[in-house]
C-alpha cells in the first residue's frame, strides 16, 4: 500500500477557471474551500477566452432579446427556463466580477460613469458583449487568482488531477450515498494523495476538446470531470454537440490559437483563397451567423475547393482601430509575420467547446449527493445544440453564484466529521511498473484517438463513420484494459483513460440523434425532426465504476 497524503477541507473544488474561481470566493467567508488545479492556476480555458461576457446592459436591448438569441442558436434543444434564468442573472454576476476589481472596455476612459463598449458577436441581435480588449478570459482570471491565491480560507494545489471520486458506500456510512472526496494524482512527483471533503466536491473541470485533434483549448481539457462523473453514476447529455470555433489560426507554429468571434461582429470577412465572399451564400447574416453555420460553411468550401484553409480580413478598417481593439490578436501575429491590419489571415475551424456535459439542476446538483458541476463540464440546458457565443463565461459564473448558494445552504446540516479514505490499493490498474516501450504505446493510442475523433466524429458525420469509430474506440479500450492494466499510474495513462471514455459517451450520444441539428450534422439525416429532446446516457449499476467491486 502507498503511504498517502490526506487533505480534509469543506468543499473541494476541481478546476482553476471561472466558475471554479467564483464559488471559491464566494465560498470562502463562510468555510475552508481547496482548489485543485491541473497545471498553474492561470492554465485554464477562461485565460485563454478573448471575446467576452454577453450580458444585457444598454436600454435597447433586453433579456428577452438575449434569451431569444440564445434560443435562436440552441436550435430548439435549449431549455427556456435555464435560459431566462442564466440571462436574467447576468448583470449582478458581471457586476460581482466588477467589484472584484475586474475592469471592462468602456466607451471613453477619460470621463466618470461612461458606458461600457459592448462588442457584437454571432448570433447576436445587439451589441451586448462585456470585454477586455481581446484578452477578457485573462483580464478576468488574473483578478480571480489574485483574490484566491490571498483568501487565507482557499488552500490552493497545483499540478494535481483528481483520479476518481470516492463516495460514502466506500467508507461503509449510513444513508444516502454521497460523494465523500477523491483520489489525486500529484503530476510532478508522481504520487497518489487523497483529499476527504465533508461538505460538498464541486466539478470546475472544463470540457472535453483534446479528444479532437485540433482544438483551441489549453492541453488539460480532457473531459476528466466528465470521466469522472459518468464512473461514479452520473447521467450525462448533449455529448454530440461538440463546438468547433470556425476560426482558429492556421499556422504552424501556432496550432492552437483562436482568432475571436469579435474580429466577425465588427466587420471582418471571410474568403475563399481566390479572394471572394462565400458566407452570403450560406446564411442572409452572413459572417454573423452562429458558429454552427459558419463552421460548416468552411468546411464545405474547404472540402470542394481542396483548400487547406480559408481566409479572415478585417485590413479594411483603420488601423487604430484593429490594434487598440484587438491587441493581442495583433501583437501574437507580428510574431509570426502577419500583419492583421494589411493582409487576410488564414483559418481553419477547430474543437472549441463541449456543449453537453454532465447533468445538473438550476443548483449546480448532479446525480450523485454532495457533487456539483459547474461550468463547461455540465449540461444546464443553456446552449442546446449550439452555443451562443460569450455565453460560456455568462455560465460559469452564474452557476458559480447559485451553486455557492446552496452549498452554503447545505454546509449547516452536514457533519463535520472527517473520515479518513481507504489508502490505494496497489493491486488496481494503473498502479504497478511498466516499460517506456509500453509508455510509448499508450501515447501512441491516445493520438490515434484524437485523430479519429477528428476525422470521423467532426464537422460532418455519418452513420457508418460513427459506428466505425465506436467500434474502434472499444477496441483501444479493451486493450487499454487487457493488455495495459499493469501499467503505473502516470499523467498520459489518466488522460487517455478519460479520453477514451468521453469519446465513446460522444459517439453514443451521435448515433442516438437520428436527426441533423445544431453541430450534429449527420448525411444520412440530414433534417432535423419535430419534437427534439436532450440525448441523455445513464451509467448502468456497475459499468465503469474503478472498484472492481463496483463499491465507490
Amino acid at each position: 500500500m502507498q503511504p498517502l497524503t490526506e487533505y480534509v477541507t469543506d468543499v473541494l473544488i476541481i478546476g482553476s477557471g471561472a466558475a471554479g474561481l467564483s464559488l471559491a470566493l464566494r465560498l470562502a467567508g463562510h468555510c475552508k474551500v481547496m482548489i485543485l488545479s491541473k497545471d498553474l492556476l492561470n492554465n485554464s480555458s477562461t485565460w485563454y477566452a478573448q471575446g467576452g461576457i454577453a450580458a444585457v446592459f444598454e436600454d435597447n436591448d433586453s433579456i428577452n432579446y438575449h434569451v431569444e438569441d440564445t434560443l435562436r442558436a440552441g436550435a430548439g434543444l435549449c431549455d427556456r427556463e435555464v435560459v431566462e434564468f442564466i440571462v436574467g442573472n447576468a448583470r449582478h454576476c458581471v457586476e460581482w466580477l466588477v467589484q472584484q476589481g475586474v475592469l471592462f472596455d468602456v466607451e471613453n476612459p477619460a470621463l466618470p460613469n461612461t458606458r461600457y463598449h459592448l462588442t457584437r458577436e454571432g448570433g447576436h441581435s445587439y451589441r451586448r458583449v462585456l470585454h477586455a480588449a481581446d484578452a477578457t478570459g485573462k483580464a478576468i482570471e488574473t483578478i480571480l487568482i489574485h483574490k484566491a491565491t490571498l483568501h487565507p480560507n482557499i488552500h490552493i494545489i497545483e499540478g494535481c488531477n483528481a483520479v476518481d471520486l470516492v463516495t460514502s458506500n466506500t467508507l461503509g456510512l449510513c444513508g444516502t450515498r454521497r460523494v465523500v472526496g477523491t483520489y489525486i494524482w500529484n503530476r510532478s512527483l508522481e504520487k497518489m494523495e487523497r483529499c476527504y471533503a465533508c461538505a460538498a466536491v464541486v466539478l470546475a473541470t472544463g470540457g472535453a476538446s483534446k479528444v479532437y485533434q485540433y482544438t483551441t483549448n489549453p492541453d488539460i481539457s480532457s473531459g476528466d470531470g466528465i470521466a469522472m462523473a459518468w464512473r461514479a453514476g452520473c447521467r450525462v447529455a448533449n455529448l454530440e454537440f461538440n463546438q468547433f470555433h470556425p476560426t482558429s489560426l492556421f499556422h504552424p507554429q501556432a496550432p492552437n490559437f483562436l482568432l475571436t468571434e469579435a474580429l466577425r461582429g465588427e466587420g471582418a470577412y471571410l474568403y475563399r483563397p481566390d479572394g471572394s465572399r462565400f458566407m452570403p451564400d450560406f446564411d442572409l447574416r452572413a459572417e454573423l451567423a452562429p458558429r454552427d453555420i459558419v463552421t460548416r460553411a468552411i468546411d464545405h468550401e474547404m472540402r470542394r475547393l481542396g483548400a487547406e484553409c480559408m481566409y479572415l480580413d478585417i485590413s479594411y478598417r483603420p488601423k487604430h482601430f484593429i490594434r487598440n481593439h484587438f491587441p493581442t490578436i495583433y501583437d501574437k501575429l507580428r510574431t509570426l509575420n502577419i500583419d492583421l491590419t494589411s493582409q487576410p489571415i488564414p483559418i481553419v475551424p477547430a474543437a472549441h467547446y463541449t456543449c453537453g456535459g454532465v447533468m445538473v439542476d438550476k443548483h449546480g446538483r448532479t446525480d450523485l449527493d454532495g457533487l456539483y458541476a459547474i461550468g463547461e463540464v455540465s449540461y444546464t440546458g443553456l446552449h442546446g445544440a449550439n452555443r451562443l457565443a460569450s455565453n460560456s463565461l455568462l455560465e460559469c459564473l452564474v452557476y458559480g453564484w447559485t451553486a455557492s448558494v446552496d452549498i452554503l445552504r447545505r454546509l449547516p446540516t452536514v457533519v463535520k466529521q472527517a473520515h479518513e479514505l481507504p489508502y490505494w490499493n496497489d493491486s488496481c490498474s494503473f498502479v504497478s511498473n511498466s516499460n517506456d516501450s509500453e509508455k510509448i504505446i499508450l501515447q501512441q493510442n491516445g493520438q490515434e484517438l484524437r485523430l479519429l475523433m477528428w476525422d470521423d466524429v467532426g464537422i460532418v458525420r455519418t452513420t457508418k463513420r460513427l459506428e466505425s469509430a465506436l467500434y474502434r474506440i472499444n477496441f483501444l479500450t479493451n486493450q487499454m484494459d487487457e493488455y495495459y492494466s499493469n501499467l503505473s499510474i502516470s499523467n498520459t495513462s489518466l488522460e487517455v483513460r478519460n479520453l477514451l471514455q468521453v469519446a465513446s459517451l460522444i459517439v453514443k450520444s451521435a448515433l442516438q440523434r437520428k436527426e441533423s441539428r445544431g453541430l450534429h450534422y449527420t448525411l444520412d439525416y440530414p433534417t432535423m425532426q419535430p419534437n427534439p429532446q436532450p440525448t441523455i446516457l445513464q451509467p448502468g449499476r456497475r459499468e465503469g465504476y474503478h472498484y472492481e467491486e463496483g463499491s465507490n
